[in-house]
């Protein structure tokens, strides 16, 4: 199938092509960014309803804090009047002047003390006390709530606040003045003067209009409604909202889960067939549910007007830029046509066409240098003869070059048998040593080789030397021979011992008066280790760790200090050159390191991976 599709395409016209690529460059990515967007600003509606009425929510929550703090601070100061426990607590009978005084002064101060907040519509004390005589509406016996339903809750509570949400029938059955109300209640069961004794409970009131502000308020949000729901789950509401005109506020309630999480928590929901989002939050003070049901209708109807309107806008945008496409895709391809048709005329063999294509666009650039090409190739043409002449010319040059290396090795070798035959051996082993060293260095093919090339090169260089030196220098090498194979820079070892033999020389160390090269050469942790050593002059502390500082030198600051060192005898070129050879070689953890004690001994050891000449290996492998 994909196979079918590539030659469909392939055998497509450029436009029809560039159509497509237009169609998915464009059209596909104004999708899904209007995809996006239509997502996004949906998203951000729904936040923005989400959050101005959840601060609907907390503002009702917030004056249920305050409306509590209020009822607690008067329960503890009705609970904390002095004179009106004491009354509360006699056990002695009060005649009727007594109880006059204590109806005119007592009953009255607690009275006018209490109720100087508008909010609160009722402080009551019901006392178990049969000594103390009843004083309507603030005092009477505790016999008159046994029937209450919340009665028993409210002992159990041992002078814990219980809250009583909802309709709240009168204590004085058939009294005209105390019609049923709904109210929230704060109960609390008060003690004797033992603190162990029941003696009675305590009612403030205040109206659910009041205490629950927000929500029986008449200025609302035709779109949203806040119900309340208690713990026997009663549901309280303004019954004259429009939310409950089709919907009853209990049907909303039943179709949610309620938790007990005082964090607001936001649900949607659907409810005769309408979406609607409730944002609940459970008070444990009071233990009431509060719930936000609000409307989704509106928003939902908007955001589907926004996303006609976008996909209208998206048609005709679709529309307006296919056209624009077809039509400068035409006179493009018109160009490119002209061009086309060119090529075909060079194909044939003609490079004298004239192309009628100019201007400073991509077609216009492409004409002018496809005309610098007819004419560069007319130029390589006419150049290709004399290029091959040339390499023809290069090529006797390199056979005379190989021609003159050769009658090189022949004359040494020429000279080396007269020598041989005059019975010069020194000469001819001198001569031997002088060829294999100039093999080495002018047959530079590659750049690594066995370390056994490179110490046979250092035993020619010390032949050679020993003529100069009288046979003064010894070199002594111990090493495995499993890792004569490993891989070494070619001429590496040697410039480190010519410089040895120049530098070392001066002072030697040696009663026999020898000049004692050793090389050695170790495997550990995958490195490999060549350590050269002399038993010369050795090296000045302070000289030493400025070469140390010339190895790893940027090559600015060392063609600055290079020559002040080198006026004190030498600059360490040779060692530095080896150095950064094993640096880009290998890396910076490889290279040389330099030991020495003035008048003993010169110690350099040479780092580089463990390797095998043959395929890079290692050589433990």
């Amino acid at each position: 199938m994909l196979v079918y599709i590539q030659q469909i395409i392939r055998s497509l016209s450029l436009q029809a092509k560039l159509i497509l690529s237009f169609m998915f460059l464009i059209f596909i990515p104004v999708l899904l960014f209007s995809s996006y967007s239509f997502s996004h600003e949906s998203s951000k509606s729904m936040d923005e309803l989400i959050r101005n009425n959840e601060a609907i929510l907390d503002i009702e929550k917030t004056n249920l804090e305050n409306n509590i703090e209020l009822m607690e601070w008067t329960a503890q100061l009705a609970l904390s009047n002095r004179e009106m426990n004491d009354f509360l607590q006699s056990q002695q009978d009060f005649n009727t002047e007594a109880l006059l005084e204590i109806k005119t002064k007592l009953i009255s101060d607690f009275q006018y003390y209490l109720f100087n907040n508008p909010r609160i519509s009722k402080v009551r004390l019901f006392t178990s006390n049969p000594n103390v005589q009843e004083f309507w509406p603030v005092l009477l016996q505790e016999s008159r709530i046994h029937n209450k339903y919340w009665y028993r809750d409210v002992l159990r509570q041992e002078g814990s606040s219980y809250w009583v949400m909802g309709e709240q029938e009168g204590v004085l059955v058939g009294a005209p003045s105390e019609p049923v109300r709904f109210e929230a209640s704060l109960l609390k069961g008060f003690k004797f003067f033992d603190d162990t004794t029941h003696n009675g409970i305590l009612e403030i009131s205040m109206s659910m209009q009041n205490f629950f502000l927000k929500t029986f308020s008449k200025v609302q949000d035709p779109g949203s409604q806040l119900v309340i729901v208690t713990r026997d789950h009663k549901v309280f509401s303004l019954d004259s909202s429009v939310m409950f005109n089709n919907v009853s506020a209990e049907q909303f309630i039943e179709s949610l889960v309620l938790n007990n999480e005082p964090s607001n928590e936001v649900v949607e929901f659907y409810t005769a067939g309408q979406p609607y989002l409730a944002i609940q939050s459970y008070i444990p003070s009071i233990d009431v549910h509060l719930v936000n049901i609000v409307s989704l209708a509106d928003t939902m109807a908007d955001i589907k007007e926004r996303r006609s309107k976008l996909i209208i806008i998206i048609i005709f945008l679709m529309a307006f830029l296919s056209l624009l496409s077809y039509f400068m895709q035409s006179m493009i391809l018109k160009r490119l046509r002209v061009l086309q048709d060119s090529m075909k005329k060079v194909r044939g063999g003609n490079f004298n066409v004239d192309l009628p294509i100019t201007g400073t666009d991509e077609i216009g650039e492409l004409g002018h240098h496809y005309r610098k090409l007819l004419s560069k190739i007319n130029e390589l043409i006419a150049e290709q003869a004399n290029r091959q002449a040339a390499g023809k010319e290069a090529e006797l040059k390199a056979l005379k070059n190989q021609i003159d290396s050769h009658f090189l090795y022949n004359t040494l070798e020429n000279l080396k048998m007269l020598a041989e035959m005059e019975q010069q051996y020194v000469i001819s082993d001198a001569l031997t040593s002088l060829g294999g060293m100039m093999r080495y260095t002018l047959q530079w093919t590659r750049e690594h080789v066995k370390l056994e090339e490179e110490l046979n090169h250092v035993h020619h260089y010390i032949d050679i030397m020993n003529i100069r030196y009288n046979g003064k220098i010894e070199l002594n090498v111990v090493i495995d021979p499993a890792l004569l194979d490993q891989e070494s820079l070619k001429m590496s070892l040697q410039p480190i011992v010519e410089n040895a033999v120049k530098h070392g020389m001066r002072q030697m160390n040696s009663k026999s008066g020898t000049f004692i090269i050793s090389i050695t050469a170790m495997a550990q942790n995958n490195t490999c280790f060549i350590e050269i050593m002399d038993n010369g002059c050795g090296i000045p502390e302070e000289k030493i760790r400025i070469l140390s500082n010339l190895l790893r030198m940027e090559e600015r600051d060392y063609q600055e200090l290079r020559e002040m060192v080198q006026n004190e005898g030498g600059s360490g070129i040779g060692l530095r050159n080896v150095d950064q050879r094993l640096i880009m070689s290998y890396g910076l953890d490889y290279g040389i390191r330099i030991e020495s004690m003035a008048g003993s001994y010169t110690r350099v050891v040479m780092s580089m991976p463990l390797l095998n000449f043959e395929g890079r290996k290692d050589i433990d492998d």
